[in-house]
């Protein structure tokens, strides 16, 4: 069997609202599913909306920081191909068995309404193929059509939650209430602890709530790509 091949799509937005602080992706939910998908023999390519290196929320770099994020910051390879990202333009669904979006409160603001990255998951979906999306990322699905509707309606989903944006702080901050948003898209919304790692499937779509989420997601995000490969 050819090797599978999934693409990532990373935010390009490095501006935490009107904070003065940057924001990005979270490194943890980048490299904790990337090492995931490498170690399972995946042909992983990086992807961002401006292409080039995306930002890093610099809160992610602190000295409490999971195992892939370590592994990250002494890989020189893994670095060189996060820098070095093609624009989300040149992605095309037909390329890969599924796509993966890392977390982040960066997606909130760029890949919640970017037209490219939504037609993308389009296409994703109408091919039955593979969606994952960590954190903040299932943002990115909120514009997302499959058969003449929204992709996330009558479907469980997950994201961070309200509980956990309120204990950062951050919620007046944010351009929307992630949480309320894919309710009111018709979303089933459903969480688990605060900071603690959960993730929901439905129908070729995997989400993870919050950075701890990241590996269990990328773990059954790839064990979902393969069922579908097997199929084909």
């Amino acid at each position: 069997m050819e090797p599978l091949r999934i693409l990532m799509v990373a935010t390009s937005h490095e501006e935490l609202g009107a904070t003065g602080r940057k924001t990005g992706q979270w490194l943890e939910g980048f490299a904790a599913p990337y090492y995931v998908f490498m170690e399972a023999g995946a042909i992983v390519t990086l992807a961002s909306v401006e292409g080039g290196m995306p930002p890093i929320d610099p809160a992610s770099l602190g000295r409490e920081t999971g195992p892939a994020t370590r592994r990250f910051r002494t890989d020189p390879a893994a670095q060189t191909m996060l820098s070095h990202t093609m624009e989300i333009s040149h992605a095309r669904a037909d390329d890969f068995h599924g796509v993966f979006y890392p977390g982040g409160h960066g997606p909130m603001w760029d890949l919640a309404h970017d037209r490219l990255s939504s037609d993308l998951l389009s296409a994703f979906a109408e091919q039955g193929k593979c969606i994952g999306a960590v954190c903040h990322a299932p943002a990115a699905l909120l514009q997302v059509r499959f058969q003449g509707k929204s992709f996330i309606e009558g479907r469980t989903v997950t994201a961070f939650s309200n509980e956990e944006e309120e204990a950062l702080g951050l919620v007046e901050e944010m351009p929307f209430v992630l949480e309320d948003v894919l309710k009111d898209a018709g979303a089933v919304y459903r969480k688990g602890r605060a900071f603690g790692p959960f993730v929901a499937v439905d129908r070729k779509l995997v989400s993870g709530q919050n950075p701890a989420s990241s590996e269990p997601a990328a773990l059954a995000f790839i064990d979902d790509v393969r069922k579908g490969v097997a199929f084909e």
